[in-house]
């Protein structure tokens, strides 16, 4: 290796795969298939390249490829540290199940905002209508976004998505939130009226028709507490951004 290859090497930031095996100082595995053709065809990695691994515990985890192949590739776990950058705010999304790309786009932005759960809603006014096999393929998929999320975030938290529900079955289950919010555009109310809370959030968003009147009147009827984001209505996939952005910027760590 040349000294601009070693200077290269050492300053530019490692890659971040996620392994779901839990991980441990000296331990030798496999990298998962997404990760092992990502580390070895897009990335072009060798042996005795260092990558970073995390397995959803909260740390990091720092290996060596020993070798790669087109079928495997082996890495020996060297190190683990603490990663110190999840927020101190946690928050559920509800989100109502948008369609295309949306939801994607959604999931993705609100794990790097820090968002702490995610719970699909099947909403009256939703597109995209899942159930049983099909629901369970896309809850995987969206899982994996909020994995992928995660490398490229620094997170080594992995928020959880949880099955999809009906707004009153969901809002039928028990709830420990201490601020439960609904994003409306005829609220009185702004998040900057509100005080901190002092507990776990809950952030409920209508898909791209919003929720139904009847919708609403069971989230407040249940709680949740009607806010507006300025006077501009929102599309769905920039009412969960922005509100995510302004409540880490009130009383998170923006």
């Amino acid at each position: 290796m040349t000294i601009l290859e070693s200077l290269v090497s050492k300053f530019m930031p490692k890659s971040r795969f996620y392994c779901p095996a839990k991980l441990a100082n000296g331990a030798i595995l496999n990298l998962p298939d997404n990760a092992a053709h990502h580390a070895s065809k897009v990335l072009r990695m060798k042996a005795g390249d260092t990558l970073t691994l995390f397995d959803g515990d909260g740390e990091d985890y720092l290996a060596e490829i020993l070798r790669i192949n087109k079928s495997e590739v082996a890495v020996k776990i060297s190190a683990g540290q603490t990663v110190m950058c999840e927020s101190p705010l946690k928050v559920t999304l509800a989100q109502a199940i948008s369609s295309g790309e949306r939801m994607e786009f959604t999931l993705q932005k609100a794990v790097e905002l820090g968002v702490n759960a995610i719970q699909p809603i099947a909403a009256e006014r939703s597109v995209v209508k899942l159930s049983g096999e099909r629901a369970e393929k896309r809850i995987e998929h969206w899982q994996n976004v909020v994995i992928s999320a995660c490398e490229q975030s620094g997170r080594a938290t992995v928020p959880q998505v949880s099955p999809i529900l009906g707004l009153a079955n969901w809002l039928g289950q028990p709830q420990q939130f201490s601020l439960k919010l609904l994003l409306s555009p005829t609220a009185d109310n702004s998040l900057h009226t509100l005080p901190k809370p002092d507990g776990e959030i809950c952030l409920l968003i209508g898909c791209e028709g919003g929720l139904s009147p009847q919708e609403q009147q069971l989230a407040e009827s249940c709680g949740f507490k009607p806010v507006r984001l300025g006077a501009r209505v929102l599309r769905t996939e920039t009412a969960a951004m922005a509100a995510l952005a302004a409540m880490q910027t009130l009383w998170g760590d923006f």
